[in-house]
């Protein structure tokens, strides 16, 4: 077993929007997901839909519209899988993506919820570091 990892430090606030699904019960996976946030002193909005399908359509569109640092997505589904694979993609695009959609209820847990939390905060954290780098190509104003 690894050692968990520390919950970053931030100079500055840091706005979450938790995106859930309510078709199943997912109140552990929320409370361990807010636990984590509030340990880290985030902003969490918390915006519901009725099914997990949609939930990385939520996260995309908050992406071009709205201003979060990253994303915690919390549902429990038969089509877990492809969603998390929707939201890798949405990742690989630079958004922070916590990812907390199960496959079942044994899975729901408040670790769960607490983990993609984490996994969203160490990405905003990453994120904001190499904000400032550059590679030193490309030409200058």
């Amino acid at each position: 077993m690894t050692d968990a990892l520390v919950l970053p430090l931030f100079d500055k606030p840091v706005k979450l929007l938790f995106s859930v699904a309510r078709d199943h019960d997912c109140a552990d996976l929320l409370s361990g997901a807010l636990a984590q946030a509030a340990a880290a002193g985030a902003e969490v909005e918390v915006i519901e839909l009725p099914r997990a399908l949609e939930l990385p359509a939520l996260v995309a569109m908050a992406e071009r519209q709205a201003r979060f640092d990253g994303h915690v997505v919390i549902g429990q589904s038969d089509t877990a899988a492809e969603i998390g694979r929707t939201l890798a993609l949405i990742g690989l695009q630079g958004a922070s993506v916590g990812n907390a959609v199960v496959a079942g209820p044994e899975q729901a847990t408040e670790a769960a919820g607490r983990d993609a939390c984490l996994a969203a905060l160490h990405l905003i954290a990453i994120s904001r570091k190499w904000a400032g780098q550059t590679k030193g190509i490309g030409f200058r104003p």
